[in-house]
């Protein structure tokens, strides 16, 4: 009776014991405490020339002669490069022969028109003849005429074999050398005009999502950090690049020192409208279902839920969360990557176990 007695109550108490609750990890956790947190963005960028025109000849040949570099200062009108000129030449000296013939042509149409005159006022001639004669002196000053255009034609063709600067501005590249053969309209040389002054920045699509706090940014040299001047956003391109994902942002330069130069290199500094987020380390960020997650303790039973958040950004040894959690949750930080959903965890101050 006495085995009997002792089995029934192992047998009504094993069970619980078995099944009793009890912590395995122990974690580091702190609450979500939703904070408004400014967003300064800093990137890198280039100065460039508000207006930059690419230069190319009208015609085609084989070039002769470069008398420009990279970097060089051109004023407008300088010639730049110029292209070999035989067939030019040649159509010119052609287009001059067909004048000249032209005008002798208009020469003795003149003389028979002037006599045909004379006789017919004279009664000398017939009036077919006078007729005649005229229209061969039409003829022939269409014909002077004609020339005349081609020879201007054939001049301006030549004249196109000399590529010359369109303003003041400096040589920033260069697409073509002595030598070479180009066709109509290939660029040879990019000149960055004299004047206002841009920097371009390449910048992800995201951060495009929010208008930021200021159209205004702090502009520094990075060769100098000293060297500062300030910037308003003067044109957003309306697509974005699909190699890089990223949207080409131009700056108007105000004042900009002499040290900030064309294809200078600049570091450029935003401030963004403060968001309400919770600020916690990157250690506590898991891999969900869906996405980024934490581990949220239950206050109650200390069993821990995973839960989607929305990251804000990331920053260095940070996360910045702003949705998913409520304020005075508390967020699993260390300790984590062995959890599952309902485990009973123990919280230390210390490093976890």
């Amino acid at each position: 009776m006495a085995g009997f007695l002792a089995l029934v109550t192992l047998t009504g108490c094993g069970p619980e014991q078995a099944q009793a609750p009890r912590a395995r990890e122990t974690v580091k956790a702190q609450p979500a405490a939703f904070q408004p947190v400014a967003r300064t963005v800093s990137l890198s960028g280039t100065v460039a020339a508000r207006v930059e025109s690419k230069l190319s000849f009208r015609v085609a040949g084989r070039i002769a002669e470069r008398k420009v570099d990279v970097g060089d200062h051109v004023k407008a009108g300088d010639v730049l490069a110029t292209i070999e000129t035989p067939e030019q030449v040649a159509d010119v000296e052609a287009a001059k022969a067909t004048l000249q013939s032209a005008e002798a042509t208009l020469a003795q149409a003149q003389s028979s028109f002037k006599r045909q005159q004379q006789l017919i006022a004279s009664g000398f001639t017939t009036r077919s003849s006078y007729d005649s004669a005229e229209e061969q002196l039409r003829r022939a000053e269409s014909s002077v005429e004609s020339a005349r255009a081609d020879v201007g034609t054939a001049e301006e063709q030549l004249a196109l074999t000399v590529l010359k600067a369109d303003a003041d501005g400096v040589i920033t590249a260069r697409d073509a050398e002595t030598g070479q053969v180009v066709s109509a309209a290939q660029t040879v040389f990019t000149l960055a005009q004299d004047g206002a002054r841009d920097v371009v920045f390449d910048v992800y699509e995201a951060l495009l999502a929010d208008a930021p706090a200021s159209d205004r940014a702090e502009i520094r040299l990075l060769a100098d950090r000293n060297v500062v001047a300030t910037a308003i956003v003067r044109e957003i391109a309306p697509t974005f690049d699909t190699a890089t994902g990223t949207v080409r942002v131009k700056m108007s330069l105000i004042d900009p020192p002499a040290a900030m130069g064309l294809g200078a290199a600049v570091l450029g500094s935003g401030a963004w409208a403060s968001k309400e987020v919770v600020t916690l380390p990157w250690t506590s960020l898991a891999a969900g279902e869906a996405g980024p997650a934490v581990w949220v303790i239950d206050p109650a039973t200390n069993a821990v839920s995973q839960r989607a958040i929305t990251v804000e950004r990331y920053k260095t040894g940070e996360i910045l969360v702003s949705a998913g959690l409520k304020d005075g949750e508390l967020v699993v930080t260390a300790g984590g990557q062995f959890l599952r959903a309902g485990q009973i965890v123990s919280i230390s101050s210390g490093e976890p176990s």
